[in-house]
């Protein structure tokens, strides 16, 4: 009776948090209904893996009112939440993921996705399309395409691409200007911060804080930096973006030099020990480190804890490494996604227009099915204008309209 009443209240706990951004994402409320209507997706298969919270949830409520046959994994241990995943569950969704599983459990839920031989792939990361290649090579014709939500993916993608492995076509949904410009750049920069200061209860203002990576996430994790009253220190290794940081006002230089400076960093570059263990000597007494990126291979928590002479828990999801030198260096989230791992992620209005991107490249996928020549192709141009106009439309702000001669002029058409 305790069990059943425990599983009773995490779906009502899960529905809650569904029907808060349910509210909130208004593009997904009205292609929800356009898809229950035309029913894209019916006997469609759609193995989903991104990280399983509120919004991912709604986003799979709405493949599935379109007829798909959702199959639902994580992209990440700690970004799961159970409760979300239960309310998935109660809905007759097919749910595998469960919240701190160990690296066996998730790539074995993985499998399980895979296993059901699915016909559309829904990526965070590219784990589910390389299993798929990797491991199950007989389910490869089954696939019509797939979209990939991240830069990390991308990068995986373009490996697999180059290399000749790549077997179905991929939609670059993170490339969208509706996805990379909003959820990369406001996204990110507001959900980092609100997983920094939830987890530490610290002031930022004041404080130096470095980031690693100048990209669109480390443009907007830079951007609330400097709104929370830090000094912003930016570390790089491209001339051009390194350039842009110094033009947005922003101080620049090499990590070894920021680490003796900073307070609380942030990488965000999708590349591994970008913060390491000569880093970590340099470092400040009681500096505190997390990561942005994909991946928990930024931040060498590895490296970290084989030097250190006193590993403790600190606070409820951050660690503490004291090193020979006496010096404490905390960790977050165990240098998994900070924003995820101790957030809830970005805001419902922003994963709303990302999320309106996928759906709407899947149907894209479902339509041109054995039509696409390219492995690799970039979400079409007048799905990101209808995701704009629709996400205007939604905030009541009205827009100019070329006239024919301005069109003319500026097209020749």
């Amino acid at each position: 009776m305790a069990s059943h009443i425990k599983d009773i209240q995490l779906w009502e706990s899960g529905e809650l948090k569904l029907s808060w951004v349910r509210s909130h994402m208004p593009l997904l409320e009205g292609i929800q209904k356009d898809f229950e209507k035309s029913q894209p997706f019916k006997g469609i298969k759609v193995a989903l893996s991104v990280h399983l919270e509120a919004k991912t949830a709604h986003l799979c409520e709405v493949m599935a009112t379109g007829g798909a046959d959702m199959y639902i994994t994580g992209s990440n241990p700690l970004s799961t939440q159970d409760d979300v995943a239960a309310a998935l569950v109660h809905q007759g969704l097919n749910v595998f993921a469960v919240h701190g599983c160990n690296e066996k459990e998730y790539f074995d839920n993985i499998r399980k996705v895979l296993e059901a031989g699915p016909n559309i792939i829904i990526d965070d990361g590219g784990d589910l399309v390389t299993t798929l290649h990797n491991e199950y090579p007989q389910l490869l014709p089954n696939v019509i395409g797939g979209c990939e939500e991240t830069t990390t993916g991308i990068l995986r993608l373009k490996a697999m691409d180059a290399a000749g492995k790549l077997s179905f076509p991929m939609m670059l949904v993170n490339d969208a200007d509706c996805k990379h410009l909003f959820d990369n750049r406001y996204g990110t920069g507001q959900s980092v911060w609100d997983g920094i200061n939830r987890t530490t209860n610290l002031i930022v203002a004041g404080k130096n804080v470095v980031v690693a990576g100048y990209g669109w996430c480390g443009k907007g994790v830079s951007m609330r930096a400097k709104g929370l009253g830090a000094e912003v220190i930016v570390t790089e290794v491209d001339p051009v973006k390194a350039m842009e940081a110094v033009m947005d006002g922003f101080k620049v230089m090499p990590m070894r030099q920021a680490a003796a400076l900073g307070d609380i960093f942030v990488t965000v570059t999708g590349c591994e020990d970008v913060i390491g263990p000569e880093d970590f000597l340099c470092m400040k007494d009681g500096a505190v480190c997390c990561n942005a990126g994909h991946f928990d291979v930024e931040v060498a928590v590895a490296k970290l804890k084989a030097m250190s002479v006193i590993h403790r828990p600190a606070r409820h999801n951050i660690e503490a490494y004291t090193l020979k030198n006496g010096k404490t260096i905390y960790i977050i989230a165990e240098g998994r996604l900070v924003n995820l791992a101790a957030g809830d992620g970005h805001p419902a209005e922003i994963m709303d227009m990302s999320f309106a991107i996928q759906a709407l490249s899947a149907q894209f996928l479902v339509n041109n099915r054995g039509k696409l020549t390219q492995k690799l192709n970039n979400v079409p141009a007048e799905v990101d204008q209808a995701v704009a106009r629709r996400k205007l439309k939604d905030w009541g702000v009205e827009i100019d309209t070329l006239t024919p001669e301005q069109h003319k002029y500026i097209y020749g058409e």
